[in-house]
């Protein structure tokens, strides 16, 4: 009984890691497109600052943080 146990952790800590793994690439993810589609943006419409690009960046990093926590809390109530 104790055995099955010692089993089960390992394998549990592999799947938390290979989530949270997936996770960092969706991050990536969302800020390389954020950041893209602002780019595109400032080479349709020039700017002095090229504000597209930097909003977009900027917007995309706190929609990827707020993914990545809501992500967290969600993983963390399944495991209560």
């Amino acid at each position: 009984m104790d055995n099955n146990k010692n089993q089960k952790k390992p394998k549990r800590q592999l799947n938390t890691y290979a989530r949270f793994s997936g996770l960092a690439v969706q991050m990536f993810a969302i800020i390389g497109v954020g950041t893209f589609i602002g780019y595109k943006l400032d080479e349709n419409y020039p700017n002095k600052h090229n504000l597209f690009t930097l909003f977009g960046a900027l917007s995309s990093v706190i929609i990827s943080i707020i993914y990545i926590i809501r992500r967290i809390i969600a993983t963390s109530k399944e495991e209560q």
